[in-house]
């Protein structure tokens, strides 16, 4: 009888989940895109040396590479302002999928072993292969990321009960804390450190034209493979058997999802290190907002985690002038907290 009855009521499970709220999102988009280009004019202006509004736009639009502000605003801040909006967007999409395909309200690549696994590539790379091109140190962090993933969900899923939102949590947790004491170890035995402090501490102050053209292609084919699988992600977030229902090839769209999350982080890491609580955060305030429609959920996260990388990144910057805090510092402020709200509730579904 319940499997009848489950059967009875996909349709309309699925019919209530795909009615969201399409104007808030669209004004989600709208003032957020108008919000985060006022972000990025106002972290390409403010630093060590202040540069005039004026003196940015014309730098963006008719670059003189014969002025020393237009070089600063070049060749230092544009790239770094713009890989901090991309890493946003990333690690804020692959949350959101992450926490959709897993029904687990507190999945996100920082807590589930992702970054502390791509992260112990960079290590490696850095330690085995000093000087090696990034495009490929990207192909490593990859491989961590995934093998991150793949060791905190096959953890979880041992035993009898089989993987539970407390359990993955607790596998993550167990699982970067060793993947993090590997990549210190590989930093103290070859005395990599001050190399790698970066990558522990979360920053995009290093970020250079060539990173963001290296990780803009594969950052950009996850973001539109996201939106393409963003139909079968809602419907994954009711349930297996009401995915199943309604015709999804339930592993297929996993695994596709698994590809995107781990090229997500991946890319991520490779250049602004272990950030974590953007993919946690985000996308629970955008499903506040427009709902559970992964159509609108996925390009509204992306949205806003690129303004509030773009926020805590001028933050960082603006805390203890002229020293720089880390912004994996000033993101934990809000992330921990709202970890600790949500451990406090019964969420055992996607909030």
């Amino acid at each position: 009888m319940s499997v009848a009855r489950n059967t009875a009521h996909e349709p309309a499970n699925a019919a209530a989940a795909l009615r969201s709220r399409p104007w808030a999102a669209s004004l989600i988009l709208t003032a957020g895109l108008a919000v985060l280009l006022l972000g990025m004019g106002a972290s390409i202006s403010f630093g060590v040396a202040d540069i005039a509004w004026r003196t940015v736009w014309e730098a963006v639009l008719h670059y003189n590479p014969d002025l020393s502000q237009h070089q600063i605003i070049h060749e230092i801040r544009l790239p770094r302002v713009l890989g901090a909006a991309l890493v946003g967007a990333s690690l804020a999409v692959a949350g959101a999928i992450m926490q959709g395909v897993t029904r687990n309200p507190m999945a996100d690549s920082g807590l589930l072993g992702l970054n502390a696994g791509a992260g112990l590539a960079m290590a490696i790379c850095m330690a085995m292969f000093p000087g090696l091109p990034f495009m490929y140190m990207i192909l490593y962090a990859f491989m961590g990321a995934g093998l991150g993933a793949g060791t905190v969900f096959g953890l979880s899923s041992a035993g009898r009960g089989g993987m539970t939102p407390i359990r993955l949590v607790l596998a993550g947790a167990a699982v970067s804390a060793l993947l993090a004491a590997l990549s210190e170890g590989i930093a103290l035995y070859y005395r990599i450190g001050q190399d790698l402090a970066f990558w522990f501490a979360g920053g995009v102050a290093g970020i250079k034209w060539l990173q963001v053209e290296t990780m803009l292609p594969w950052m950009a084919a996850a973001l539109v493979g996201a939106l393409l699988l963003s139909k079968s992600v809602t419907l994954l977030s009711l349930g297996d058997d009401v995915a199943t229902g309604l015709g999804q090839r339930t592993l297929l769209v996993k695994a596709a999802a698994a590809v995107i999350v781990i090229v997500l982080a991946g890319a991520s890491v490779s250049v602004a290190g272990a950030v974590s609580f953007i993919g946690l955060i985000v996308p629970h305030v955008t499903r506040a907002l427009v709902g559970v429609d992964y159509r609108w959920v996925i390009p509204c996260s992306a949205v806003l985690g690129s303004l509030l990388m773009t926020l805590a990144d001028l933050a960082a910057r603006m805390v203890n002038p002229p020293v720089e805090t880390p912004v994996g510092a000033i993101i934990a402020l809000l992330g921990v907290p709202f970890f600790l709200y949500l451990t406090r509730r019964d969420g055992r579904g996607i909030a």
